[in-house]
């Protein structure tokens, strides 16, 4: 081809979109640059960073960024827990035989929680068992533990607010009571110059041995459709301990973060009949207002329990 070059006639051109051409130029980087950053790659490569921003409105911002693998595991982890509530289902013909006996809450449950409240439930679910792992360093020859200051006078009032250590924000008496009815609390005395004066027992707290016992009753979050692993969940006095509730097994309850948290503004009601939990749903779930008793540890479910010839038991 000779010749000047001239335009062949007028265009408009067309549109094409930036994340189009973005997603193009990471794609032509890989082609032409198949080795990635090396031999400079400890220079060049993109690091993880996690940090935390000042609070606004009452809550710390998280700030950083993460690599690509890295939120490919953290984007799994958050959809395996929650792929038990992405679909609807309708139930079968054995569990509607249960909800017609009043053994089942009919219809399914309502997660009022949006996807971002539900991935921050999921990251404090594994890190209070990354805390409560006995592989998990110590600090100062103790395990990982959040430590509230409150008032006794405020506690027992329900009133007031509390700190932890290192966070500058208040902590409601709410969160308080739920922390408390997990963790328990030990008191300490002081003199009225402010010395310390005694270090009491510590009190409205599960033991060990009663957890185990607990979880093997129940399983996990006895909230009807709750699918929180066990390792996850929180001990929840049914009678609370303030109003006389006793740290015994026949009074505690295993409950996730999020159903802890809320247990006494979401309707749902618990109540201890021979040793066993019984709940009752809200209104909208259940008109009927029946107490039911929840899905127990699945060693211990007679629908699910197999007798020595290999069919269930007899329950008649």
């Amino acid at each position: 081809m000779t010749g000047p070059i001239a335009p062949l006639g007028d265009s408009d051109g067309f549109a094409y979109p930036a994340d189009a051409l973005r997603d193009m130029a990471l794609q032509w980087q890989a082609a032409l640059n198949p080795d990635g950053l090396a031999p400079n790659e400890e220079v060049l490569e993109a690091k993880s960073t996690f940090s935390f921003g000042g609070i606004r409105n009452g809550l710390y911002p998280l700030r950083g960024g993460v690599t690509p693998e890295l939120k490919g595991i953290i984007q799994t982890l958050f959809n395996t827990y929650q792929s038990a509530r992405t679909a609807p289902r309708f139930p079968s013909a054995e569990e509607q035989e249960r909800i017609e006996a009043g053994e089942l809450v009919p219809g399914e449950i309502l997660d009022e929680r949006s996807g971002g409240e539900k991935r921050a439930d999921i990251l404090r679910g594994i890190l209070t068992q990354v805390a409560q792992d006995p592989r998990t360093p110590t600090l100062g020859g103790m395990p990982p533990t959040v430590m509230v200051h409150v008032s006794a006078a405020d506690l027992l009032a329900g009133i007031g607010v509390g700190w932890i250590d290192g966070v500058d924000a208040p902590l409601s008496m709410k969160t308080i009571n739920q922390m408390v009815d997990n963790g328990g609390i030990r008191p300490v005395f002081f003199g009225g110059n402010g010395a310390v004066l005694a270090l009491g027992n510590k009190a409205r707290c599960f033991s060990p041995l009663q957890r185990r016992a607990i979880t093997a009753r129940d399983g996990g979050c006895i909230t009807p459709g709750c699918t929180c692993p066990p390792q996850w969940t929180e001990i929840h006095h049914v009678i609370p301990w303030e109003q006389g509730g006793r740290t015994d097994i026949d009074n505690g309850v295993l409950l996730c973060w999020y159903h802890h948290h809320t247990i006494n503004t979401s309707g749902w009601k618990i109540r201890m009949v021979n040793g066993m939990p019984q709940v009752k749903a809200p209104h909208w779930i259940d008109p009927t207002g029946t107490w039911r008793r929840p899905n127990q540890h699945r060693a211990h479910d007679p629908n699910t329990h197999k007798s020595e010839t290999g069919q269930p038991p007899n329950t008649e």
